[in-house]
């Protein structure tokens, strides 16, 4: 079984692969020599109980993503019954050897195990992704990355001509969200109680992009936050460090003397503090005539209830226009 973790370096990515065959590793080198990948592949041959994100064997501190294709089957007669139970033609049968396909408990189990790993690893691995060949697999995987604290997942469809179908399961301890359109919540086939809270939410206002545009910016400006507007882009990025725009928030904003040196200083991003807890762009777009169209993206964050919080307001100050 194999294993690929992404660096990247001062000349672009670096593969990282381990495999636990030795067979396999002799192919994997040979390849490497003849197509003179040495300087962006690097393999090591583990052992089966050895890590399977073996960073320090590499000598690295951190790396950017993992990709996993895991041994889907628990045992022979998993792979063999599950095989019998399709109806296929002869040039999509499987060809993998047993070390490449079976493993004990199945991907359930060698993903759960990655899934542990991560939780020492932390943000030492900006990504952890892994393909899942099972439908039953993806529910188990994803409740096990809820039980272990992970806020922060993504799943999406791997769908190879009209019957194959495969899933993607990626998460990160980091609070950087990805986008939801065909990324965080890219498929269709699961209940959206798996699916990660979306990252985006949009709304249309009655009324000239131009208006729209100085009431956005009058409004995050009143706040107690960091924000970088562009009006001729109708764009802008914002960071706060908790619910500045309620009620409580802001009359104790206006009972608080503050000065704009000390104001910028408690919103820097890099607070010592822990930083900002909620990161977000909002976009302007034109639509139909007199009217605009409002996008706000989730950019950082672990609360979703404060990413919902912050966007209805945002809709009812826009909306009173």
């Amino acid at each position: 079984m194999s294993f690929y973790s992404i660096s990247r370096g001062p000349r672009g990515f670096i593969d990282l692969d381990t495999d636990i065959d030795e067979k396999n590793m002799t192919y994997a080198k040979r390849n490497i020599l003849q197509n003179n990948l040495k300087s962006r592949i690097r393999p090591l041959q583990t052992k089966a109980n050895d890590p399977l994100i073996h960073l320090d064997a590499f000598g690295l501190e951190s790396i950017d993503f993992t990709i996993c294709n895991p041994p889907f089957y628990s045992s022979t007669s998993d792979l063999l019954s599950s095989a019998a139970a399709k109806s296929r033609p002869p040039r999509s049968a499987c060809t993998g050897a047993d070390i490449e396909m079976v493993t004990p408990g199945g991907e359930i189990a060698f993903v759960s195990r990655m899934i542990d790993e991560s939780k020492v690893l932390k943000d030492r691995c900006q990504w952890y992704t892994s393909m899942l060949g099972k439908y039953s697999s993806v529910e188990i995987i994803i409740e096990n990355l809820k039980g272990a604290g992970v806020d922060n997942w993504a799943v999406k469809d791997l769908v190879q001509g009209n019957k194959t179908r495969r899933w993607a399961v990626a998460w990160s301890w980091e609070t950087k969200r990805k986008t939801t359109k065909d990324v965080a919540r890219g498929t269709t086939t699961l209940p959206k109680h798996l699916l990660p809270y979306p990252s985006e939410s949009s709304f249309a206002i009655e009324t000239s992009i131009e208006i729209c545009s100085q009431r956005l910016n009058d409004t995050i400006q009143a706040l107690h936050m960091r924000w970088q507007y562009r009006p001729i882009m109708a764009t802008g990025v914002g960071f706060a460090r908790g619910n500045v725009w309620s009620r409580a928030a802001r009359r104790k904003q206006e009972q608080s003397p503050t000065n704009s040196t000390d104001k910028d200083h408690t919103m820097s991003e890099e607070d010592e503090d822990g930083g900002p807890v909620l990161g977000f762009k909002i976009q302007l777009r034109n639509v139909n005539e007199g009217g605009a169209q409002v996008m706000v993206r989730w950019l950082k964050g672990r609360d979703s209830v404060l990413f919902e919080s912050f966007c209805g307001m945002l809709k009812r100050q826009l909306k009173a226009l």
